[in-house]
Order: C-alpha cells, then sequence, then structure tokens
C-alpha cells in the first residue's frame, strides 16, 4: 500500500512520549527554554512564561527579557522547546539527544498543547489538502520513477500529516547537492541552462561547472541587488543573457518584497517589477529549466508551455512553496508533455527546498 491505511482514514499515529513532554512543559514546574531566537520561539514566549532562550552563536545575555544561555549552561531539570523548524530541525534534536537534555521540538508542540501557535509555511494547510485529493497524491506515487522518489513522497506526506518529525529520518540537509543529480546525465558540451528566480547566481555558476562548454544560460531574476551580485559573480563568462524580471503567465507589473533567498511577489511588496513570459523569451531550444521562485512555479509555467512542448527540456521545479505544489506541479507538467520520468528530491531535514525533476523520455 502507498501510504498507509491508518493515514488513509486520517487516524495519524499519536507520539505518546511526546505528548507527555508537551504535557510536563504546559505545566511550568520545571525550567522552561527555548532553543532558537525566531519568530516561533518569540511566539511561545508571548503565550507562556519562559525561563530563558538556547543560543550559543550570540554574544547578547538577553531576549525578550530573558537570559540568553549556552546548552552547558541549561539547569539538569530543564524542558526545552527546539524552535528550529526549517533546514535542520533532526541536527538540533541529536544535539539535545547528546547533551542529555529532555525536549521536544515545535512540531510536538503545536500537534499536542492545544496552543495558537505561528505555523510553519504551508503546515496548516497541508492535512486538508491532502486528504481532499489522496488521489491526486496516490497517482503521483504511481508515476514516479525510482523507490527514492517514492520514500520521499510517503515520509513527507507522513510528516505533514502527523507532524512527527520521526518520519523525516534519513534527510540531512544537502542544499549544496540541489539541482544536480546524478540522473539528469548534464553533458560538458552543448547545454543550455534557464535560471528562474536565480537569486545570487550560485545554480547558474554550479551549471557552469557542470557544463563548461555550454550554449548559453539565461538568468531571470527581478530583484535588481540579486542581479547585481549575479552579474558580479558570472562576469567572467560568456554566453550569459540577463533577463531583469520574473515569470509568470502573462506580463504584469506586480510588487515584490525583496527578501534575499525568500524573496517573491507580495501585495505589500517594497519593489515594483515586471513580469514575462518565458514563451515570449525564449525563442531557442534550452536543455534544463529551473524554477524557484517562492510559490509562483504554477503560472510561470503555464507561461512556459509552448517552451516546454517545442523543446522538452530537462525540470527541476521547487514545490514546496505551498501545501499542493507537490501534486499540482507535476499534473501541469505531464498536462503539457506527458513524456517525462518524474523524480522526487528533498534537501533538507524540515519543510524546504523538496524539487521535481522531469527527465524526458528518448524514443
Amino acid at each position: 500500500m502507498w501510504l498507509e491505511e491508518a493515514f488513509l482514514q486520517g487516524n495519524y499515529p499519536v507520539d505518546s512520549h511526546a505528548e507527555a513532554l508537551v504535557a510536563a512543559f504546559l505545566q511550568g514546574e520545571r525550567p522552561r527554554y527555548l532553543f532558537g531566537r525566531n519568530g516561533y520561539a518569540e511566539d511561545i514566549a508571548q503565550q507562556l512564561s519562559v525561563d530563558g532562550f538556547i543560543d550559543e552563536f550570540t554574544d547578547a545575555t538577553t531576549h525578550l527579557g530573558k537570559p540568553i544561555v549556552p546548552l552547558a549552561a541549561l539547569p539538569a531539570d530543564a524542558i526545552v522547546v527546539s524552535c528550529v523548524v526549517g533546514i535542520r530541525p533532526l541536527s538540533i534534536k541529536h544535539k539535545l539527544d547528546a547533551a542529555g537534555v529532555t525536549h521536544i521540538d515545535y512540531y510536538a508542540l503545536q500537534r499536542y498543547s492545544g496552543l495558537t501557535l505561528k505555523e510553519v509555511m504551508f503546515m496548516g494547510e497541508a492535512q486538508q489538502d491532502i486528504e481532499q485529493h489522496l488521489a491526486a497524491y496516490a497517482a503521483l506515487y504511481q508515476r514516479l520513477s525510482d523507490d527514492t522518489s517514492r520514500h520521499t513522497l510517503q515520509a513527507l506526506l507522513r510528516f505533514r500529516l502527523s507532524r512527527n518529525l520521526a518520519y523525516m529520518e534519513g534527510f540531512t540537509d544537502r542544499e549544496q547537492w540541489q539541482y544536480f543529480e546524478d540522473f539528469l546525465n548534464l553533458a560538458e558540451s552543448g547545454e543550455s541552462f534557464l535560471d528562474v528566480g536565480c537569486y545570487d547566481g550560485y545554480t547558474s555558476a554550479e551549471f557552469i561547472r557542470y557544463c563548461p562548454n555550454y550554449t548559453r544560460v539565461h538568468l531571470f531574476e527581478p530583484d535588481p541587488n540579486n542581479m547585481l551580485a549575479v552579474r558580479q559573480r558570472l562576469a567572467d563568462h560568456a554566453r550569459i543573457v540577463y533577463h531583469p524580471y520574473g515569470a509568470s503567465d502573462a506580463p504584469a507589473t506586480l510588487r515584490f518584497n525583496s527578501n534575499g533567498s525568500a524573496s517573491g511577489v507580495s501585495a505589500d511588496g517594497d519593489l515594483e517589477i515586471q513580469v514575462q513570459r518565458i514563451d515570449d523569451v525564449i525563442d531557442e531550444p534550452f536543455t534544463f529549466l529551473k524554477m524557484d521562485i517562492e510559490g509562483g512555479e504554477l503560472p510561470a509555467l503555464r507561461g512556459a508551455t509552448e517552451s516546454i512542448r517545442r523543446y522538452h527540456p530537462r525540470l527541476a521545479i521547487s514545490v514546496y512553496h505551498k501545501a499542493d505544489d507537490l501534486w499540482t506541479i507535476p499534473q501541469l507538467i505531464l498536462s503539457i508533455r506527458d513524456d517525462y520520468d518524474l523524480y522526487l528530491r528533498h534537501y533538507t531535514e524540515g519543510v524546504t527546498e523538496t524539487v521535481l525533476f522531469c527527465m524526458p523520455r528518448q524514443g
């Protein structure tokens, strides 16, 4: 069975150990500490009286009026909530385990505390989306091309439904390998790359390293500060085309929130940007399209429909910004061309950096 019957029936396993620790944390009879100083930690601190924060990478001594302590100075009977949720929550869990610290993670506190806590990205919508679209997820599972992809999908769904980080064991922070899996079979010569949402140009620089005798690199980046960094990084390389706008399904002027690698379209953004259809901009073959644009992938792919149909490139598309990206994005791609093999890879220990790879079938 592609997913356990309990999950299919909406009966998500209870972690009784975590449930008991959450109850003890809420009682407040033992010292309460938060690992990390982010918005999740601050939200907890606004609702519960905590004794301090753990942060080993700061010279500050207090935060929100509470002491900041290193792990070694933690009271022996303390209960800690790890507020690291995105990239390395398992690494923090293992660190706290090794230190002999009694701890729970933020996801467990969300599930078992009854508190209304700051949500992690799309997690608040994920359960309903999975329950409503089980058939679409099952179809995706059947279409995936290898066991690693199928395991990745199962683990992500189990985690999203149960908020139990145990289902993410085995994943590590591998962001440096993102977009360049061996099965892409990139050649040193003749490749042409579209980097849509290129940020600071790191991915394009990696493409050039893998494919030094490339034909062309097209870079799409609407943030002028990011584009300046890209031009500086790639200044010594030829055959680079810089497109100073974003990608979507129609030309438009939009508001844009400039926030480094997490920049994206936002109604109250601080910048005004232009977006264009890839179909209107690119008029030559390309062999590899990478896209990471903070939730704008679906309209951007719709705006690349004719290019994908005509040139049949490899695709590496981020599928983690919205709750339904995991199934709506492959569904759209396969509606454009059905002759792709699908691979799913995940590059962190938490909710971020899931990539769908689409490999053109030959013959």
